[in-house]
């Protein structure tokens, strides 16, 4: 990622803040939907970053340790308005599940035995699963944009390493992380050794 342009006016912070609040207030189904929501604002919508980025960021995100969605709106704030934009994105994205989460688990019984809540997130799941299949869609058009025999190979080992083999996810991030960067340390090499 290039150095970025750092956005400090009262209104791009409000909207870092009020974006990631309302995004994980109003989305369920963990860290790939608020991602997609997160995407489609901050690239679509505000065009703030491009669509590279995200992939880059998301991929840094689920590489660390912590909840992912959390992960890319520190990031995605960092990029915008650094460290006071990171702080304020976290802050959006924590706040709705933890007030919500305190709300339920004091109502736990109550919640659980709702027969209308119960249809609800079973409504609920349905929207998910959709949402889930439109970021698959997404990030797989920008993986195969890049045209690289490289990418498409990766793309279709790690697909069948998980749903064949059931190969755990983190073992796939590092093993595609280090080809990846071996193949780019490769290129840039023969890029050097060709202008020469």
């Amino acid at each position: 990622m290039d150095t970025p342009q750092r956005r400090t006016d009262a209104k791009t912070l409000w909207t870092l803040f009020r974006t990631c609040f309302v995004i994980s207030a109003c989305t369920f189904g963990g860290g790939m939907v608020v991602i997609s929501m997160l995407q489609k604002k901050f690239v679509e919508e505000l065009h703030w970053i491009n669509e590279d980025e995200v992939m880059d960021m998301v991929a840094v995100a689920q590489s660390c340790p912590g909840v992912m969605a959390v992960n890319t709106s520190i990031i995605i704030g960092y990029r915008i308005a650094g460290p006071f934009g990171a702080i304020l994105t976290v802050l959006g994205t924590v706040t709705p599940p933890m007030v919500i989460l305190a709300v339920i688990s004091a109502f736990y019984a109550q919640f659980r035995t709702n027969r209308v809540i119960a249809l609800l997130l079973k409504g609920m799941q349905a929207g998910v699963a959709a949402v889930l299949i439109n970021v698959t869609i997404s990030m797989m058009r920008n993986v195969l944009k890049d045209r690289k025999l490289i990418s498409l190979l990766m793309l279709i080992g790690a697909s069948a390493a998980t749903l064949l083999f059931d190969v755990d996810i983190i073992i796939l991030i590092v093993i595609c992380g280090i080809i990846g960067g071996i193949y780019t340390f490769a290129s840039d090499k023969e890029e050097a050794h060709d202008s020469l």
